[in-house]
């Protein structure tokens, strides 16, 4: 069984919200409808808006519960409690700031198309957070149930400044900047800051009428309104003129576009050393070891475009696919869509600087390993630029392999290599445990080796190790 911390939902983090909150009970996940939302949920399971939308793939669907025996302070709260319900349980929570540039741009563009609905049916969204977002089944789904409220008749859209910090901005610096500003995400837990992001763009998009302004404009009306009252500065918006918003900030996201290319590992298949008899022969034993052990969850660490991901995801529930590259990453996505694949979920990760546990008390968001440990870890060709590149010692990767799954099939790539070659040409060799007995030696410390392959037409071995 995997973790069930690897599909929490954000439990830490919804503590935010007045209308009510998640919790765990004996591994199943709840969230708590409080009275304070009576009228919206009502409306929003009456209405139809519910039902159209979990039938569309946009949004989590759950069944209601029976009222579930208070244990802790993260239980039920007596007289508050509405309702309880039980979520649809998500495989993996992944986070914005893991996002490939289509994975965020889905993810935006389905949060209007959600709003959009939402309005035909007398309601909005008050939350337009990217971490409402998840990718279920192979498209961007909204999973906070309690996001929506009535619609009132000239009132604002009131989650407008937080989707352009969420959604607009990063899209906006990753297409017309750098694709890695991604990671401000990262360190703006709220969003990236308009202001910041007006200044991050190039001159050009001031030219730029959705850009202009949704950011640029946006940016300085609240720069210009930041010292006054709120009530100072309220207006109304008619649901015509809201719909035009909707369809402005849909138009200016569509036309944004990011090519993935000029980065290291985007055409990584290419340029490999390996033959077609070697790369078909590690094929063949991803699939029969896979095969064997049927995990639920496999994370592939190093995935670069996830050729092996799909292998394995034959035999698996669920397959992470990580890697470093934004290129390999968005080329693994946009396949994922073309082929239609629904349990698999290609993500940006630096294994030297994995995503830390952010928000209040570190607790909002999980780490990397907070939302393990998995059933199965592949790491194929990616050994050699840990503990060379990287000068991580092999008892150290052992103790993180150990620690990330149960399994794991790893492919140790010798210093007669040709790729590792071209790590210490510009370097001094300082590796002398890098060898395959110094791998071993290491490993075994922490697994049990229960098969060692040698890959055809290489010097490369494929291992099988259970975690002891």
């Amino acid at each position: 069984m995997t973790n069930q911390k690897t599909n929490s939902g954000g439990l830490a983090a919804s503590f935010r919200d007045p209308s009510g909150f998640l919790f765990s009970r004996g591994g199943v996940l709840y969230r708590q409808v409080n009275r304070a939302y009576e009228g919206d949920y009502t409306r929003l399971m009456e209405s139809g808006l519910y039902e159209r939308l979990v039938k569309a793939g946009y949004l989590i669907p759950h069944v209601e519960a029976n009222r579930v025996a208070p244990a802790n302070d993260a239980s039920p709260k007596g007289d508050a409690a509405f309702k309880i319900i039980q979520p649809e349980r998500v495989p993996f929570i992944s986070y914005p700031y893991e996002w490939s540039f289509g994975q965020l741009k889905s993810a935006a563009l389905a949060t209007l198309t959600i709003q959009k609905r939402a309005l035909k049916a007398d309601m909005s969204l008050k939350d337009a957070s990217a971490y409402n977002m998840q990718f279920v089944r192979g498209k961007a789904m909204l999973i906070d149930t309690l996001s929506f409220e009535i619609y009132q008749e000239g009132q604002p859209w009131v989650a407008y400044k937080q989707f352009c910090q969420h959604f607009l901005a990063p899209l906006a610096l990753m297409a017309l900047k750098d694709v890695r500003l991604s990671q401000l995400l990262r360190v703006y837990i709220d969003g990236v800051p308009l202001d910041l992001a007006s200044e991050l763009l190039p001159t050009k998009t001031r030219f730029n009428f959705g850009l202009l302004t949704h950011i640029h404009v946006h940016a300085g009306a609240q720069k210009k309104y930041a010292g006054e009252e709120v009530k100072s500065r309220g207006g109304s918006m008619s649901r015509q003129a809201m719909t035009g918003l909707i369809e402005s900030l849909e138009s200016t996201i569509q036309k944004l576009d990011w090519t993935p290319r000029g980065t290291e590992w985007g055409n990584y298949y290419d340029i490999t050393n390996y033959s077609d008899a070697a790369f078909e022969h590690k094929k063949q034993l991803v699939g029969e070891w896979s095969a064997r052990l049927k995990p639920a969850l496999t994370w592939d660490l190093g995935a670069n475009n996830g050729a092996f991901s799909r292998v394995a995801g034959a035999n698996s529930g669920f397959v992470v696919s990580f890697d470093i590259d934004p290129a390999a990453v968005e080329q693994n996505y946009r396949q994922m869509k073309n082929d239609k694949t629904e349990n698999l979920l290609p993500l940006l990760l630096d294994l030297t600087n994995p995503s830390p546990a952010i928000g209040w008390a570190n607790r909002e968001r999980d780490s990397f390993g907070g939302r393990g440990p998995t059933d199965l870890v592949l790491a194929l060709a990616v050994i050699h630029h840990l503990a060379i590149s990287n000068n991580v010692p092999l008892p150290q990767l052992a103790d993180f392999f150990a620690e990330t799954g149960k399994w794991l099939v790893i492919e140790f790539v010798p210093k007669q290599d040709s790729q590792t070659q071209k790590l210490l040409v510009s370097r001094q060799d300082i590796f002398p445990d890098y060898t395959r007995e110094g791998f071993e030696s290491a490993f075994k410390e922490k697994f049990t080796m229960r098969e060692a392959v040698k890959i055809r037409e290489s010097e490369r071995v494929l291992y099988l190790m259970e975690r002891k």
